[in-house]
């Protein structure tokens, strides 16, 4: 069994390939990927991996 936190742990999750068929998709205001959040979501939209990393920056600013 590997070790959790040194493997997995530093995985970013991929983001969404295509495009749903309910509607286009917000871009991400850091990488301009595409979010899990439509384009008529108001407020700061990431997609998954910067959302991740976001994750991990705030769970270590303490």
């Amino acid at each position: 069994m590997s070790d959790y936190c040194g493997t997995q742990a530093d995985q970013a999750p991929e983001a969404p390939a295509a495009v749903p068929a309910d509607g286009p998709r917000a871009e991400c205001v850091l990488c301009r990927k595409p979010t899990e959040y439509p384009e008529s979501h108001k407020g700061i939209t990431l997609c998954p991996v910067c959302e991740w990393q976001e994750a991990q920056r705030t769970a270590c600013s303490g």
